[in-house]
């Protein structure tokens, strides 16, 4: 039976990576659990295994008193110094009682308890393994879906990959390989429970770590990530050697780092900058891949002034604004972008050069008004539309008035010569009698 033990034992170490000691105390539980059950004992009992020769003992701890009144839990001074010879009233003595046969309700007894100690011992080891590689990257098997989380079987445990933290256009197939990042060990009554990402930003620089050998081997430092999972990243790094070039180490040949992290997050564009302890040049580096012309800080509220070209000022801002959210994170400061005219109307505004606001109106046309009353009489100006349409109506009238002379004329012509061939009358011949 020892030899079962011991050899049961030795086989659950290797299986289930639980130690002997551990296996033992559970074992010493399990009897004693046993015991209490099948024999009428003291309360208070204790089991020891050998560890060498595997001798299983009961031993029933008593109080020494003078007077036994209750059997199960006091024993008399005579009859405790059989035992031990040095006690005296008040100590605790401790007599075996180990049964010849525990029985098979017993061995049954024992047989739960060390299977739900085993258990829990396991457990305990799951969750400190794990625990122990939190923010690390971890690879599974999609098992099985529970509403719209992801169970991932991590082959001694299960993650739970939930819906919030998976990339918005990614979709899972069962027994699909998927790699993931350990962002949280909980301990529950059912056990641990690991909760798995790959949205983290933490995810992103553990690819990094994996994919180029400086940041792994620490020439190159990541400082800073900012992340919106599946559109779009930041990555700031930095390098105390003067010879290594951050950007280039972590973009790869024609890109080759960069994408293959990039396609591991389902095409999330990724933008590396080079990380400056100058604040303006950090901050115009993280506006990148917008270039900057100015970058003025504001320290009481942490804020900076961003100028950029004219045709720059979309592609800083960003598809709703995404780069500059970004830059704000990876920088920790509060980014103003404008445009080059948009600085300069302020500028002209700060100056008084700017146009009026609506409030100064009435003051401007008081001044002018004044003004031309001291004037000439401003004169009409027109514009061209009404110019050609008094041209118009002036060829118009002309024309009118050729014609109407032209037909006043034909009709006086044909009584001149009517006129001239017709017989003067009586009052005609008399009239010009009298002026002969």
């Amino acid at each position: 039976m020892n030899k079962d033990l011991f050899a049961a034992i030795d086989s659950l170490e290797k299986e289930k990576g639980i130690s002997k000691e551990i296996l033992f105390e559970a074992l010493e539980v399990a009897l004693v659990s046993a015991y209490k059950r099948n024999f009428q004992s003291s309360p208070a009992v204790r089991v020891a295994i050998d560890r060498e020769t595997g001798d299983i003992k009961v031993f029933s701890q008593l109080k020494v008193v003078e007077d036994v009144e209750a059997d199960d839990q006091e024993v008399s001074l005579y009859e405790a110094k059989v035992y031990e010879p040095r006690c005296q009233l008040g100590d605790i003595v401790e007599m075996e009682v180990t049964p010849k046969e525990f029985g098979r309700i017993a061995a049954q007894t024992a047989k739960q308890v060390v299977i739900q100690r085993i258990r829990e011992a396991e457990r305990e080891l799951i969750f400190e393994d794990f625990t122990d590689r939190t923010e690390e990257i971890i690879t599974g098997l999609v098992r099985r879906f529970e509403q719209r989380n992801v169970i991932i079987d991590l082959g001694r445990t299960e993650a739970v990959l939930p819906v919030e933290e998976q990339l918005p256009q990614e979709r899972y197939r069962q027994g699909e390989r998927v790699k993931t990042f350990i962002s949280e060990v909980k301990k529950t009554t059912k056990g641990p429970q690991i909760v798995v990402s790959r949205t983290h930003v933490g995810f992103l620089k553990r690819l990094f770590e994996m994919e180029v050998p400086e940041i792994y081997e620490g020439i190159v430092e990541i400082k800073a990530a900012a992340r919106e999972a599946g559109h779009r990243s930041k990555l700031a790094v930095y390098s105390s050697n003067p010879d290594i070039d951050p950007v280039g180490a972590c973009v790869g040949t024609k890109g080759s780092r960069v994408q293959a992290i990039s396609n591991e997050l389902k095409g999330e564009k990724i933008d590396i900058i080079k990380w400056s302890e100058e604040a303006e040049e950090y901050i115009a580096n993280a506006l990148s891949p917008a270039k900057v012309s100015a970058v003025t800080l504001e320290s009481d509220n942490r804020a900076a002034i961003v100028v950029v070209p004219d045709n720059q000022l979309s592609l800083a801002i960003g598809k709703e604004g995404q780069n500059a959210r970004l830059a704000a994170k990876i920088s920790g400061w509060k980014v103003d972008i404008s445009s080059e005219t948009q600085n300069a109307e302020k500028g002209f505004s700060a100056i008084g050069l700017a146009e009026n606001t609506s409030e100064d109106h009435d003051d401007e046309n008081k001044v002018l008004e004044i003004d031309f009353d001291r004037v000439d009489p401003p004169v009409e100006v027109k514009d061209d539309a009404e110019i050609l349409t008094e041209e118009t109506e002036t060829e118009t009238e002309e024309v009118a008035e050729t014609a109407e002379n032209e037909i006043i004329s034909g009709n006086e012509e044909p009584e001149a010569e009517d006129s001239g061939g017709a017989e003067p009358t009586e009052e005609e011949s008399q009239k010009d009698g009298e002026k002969a």
